[in-house]
């Protein structure tokens, strides 16, 4: 239900939400955000960052939604319940069709590529955040694979200037968030461009990079300054340091001859 309503009906959904903050916690238009049109994508209001979405379809927020629901629906396809399954693959296959249909745009410098947001009358935002679900991390989630050539022109836009939230310093450079603010990077995102790429020379790049930003604390931080790494935000979070064990088994797994050598 909460899917329909956010994905068919969303000018009429019962949800709002508006808190005393500064303007990115809280959303306009007396709690239900920015307008949106109809497409097939189901509406966000907020980022996995936690702040206010500019165009409330969030893009890989529906990339995600739509593998997981061919999930879904194999689970429910082997409890027995082929109605629930076949109304999950159901809006997997719209989702897909909506953003093949809406969620491409032709980027002035990097061609054809996946938009962050779009709010279904025509307006796209080119950018790419730190946090998961990301435009980086779409093979990731399963959505496409590592060498799918729309994914390749998408991740040379977000791991460039391009993208307003991508920063670069003596230390490292990489991807940060609007939650932090311009100019600085999120380990989680250089762990994400370890777990996305397909050479070993941008891996032991991305393991060296991590190793020479966690301000002798021996933990991935939320983000730092990448030309003075001892300048950080939280000094213990679990989401980045987590993923960074996901990292180190799938190189153990697959590329083990990467953890022999030398950072």
């Amino acid at each position: 239900h909460l899917i329909r309503t956010e994905q068919a009906m969303p000018r009429d959904s019962p949800y709002r939400f508006q808190r005393g903050c500064h303007a990115g916690s809280s959303l306009n238009n007396h709690g239900m955000g920015d307008p949106v049109r109809p497409c097939g994508l189901v509406r966000s209001s907020f980022r996995p960052s936690d702040d206010v979405t500019k165009l409330p379809y969030l893009i890989p927020a529906n990339a995600m939604m739509a593998v997981e629901l061919d999930r879904v629906c194999e689970l429910l396809s082997s409890l027995g319940d082929d109605t629930s399954a076949k109304e999950a693959r159901e809006l997997s296959v719209e989702i897909r069709t909506a953003l093949e249909r809406h969620a491409i745009g032709h980027h002035p410098v990097c061609g054809e590529i996946w938009a962050y947001e779009i709010d279904g009358f025509g307006a796209q935002y080119w950018m790419d955040d730190a946090n998961v679900p990301s435009l980086l991390s779409l093979p990731y989630l399963g959505f496409c694979s590592k060498d799918d050539p729309r994914y390749r022109r998408t991740r040379a836009f977000c791991l460039s200037e391009n993208n307003p939230y991508f920063a670069r310093g003596d230390y490292a450079s990489g991807i940060g968030s609007a939650h932090t603010g311009q100019g600085s990077i999120w380990p989680m995102a250089i762990v994400m461009q370890a777990l996305t790429a397909v050479d070993d020379a941008e891996i032991l790049s991305c393991l060296r990079a991590l190793k020479a930003t966690h301000a002798g604390t021996g933990f991935l931080h939320e983000a730092f300054d990448p030309m003075n790494p001892e300048n950080f935000s939280r000094k213990w979070f679990a989401w980045a340091n987590t993923l960074f064990g996901e990292l180190i088994l799938t190189l153990h797994r697959e590329r083990p001859h990467l953890l022999a050598q030398p950072l």
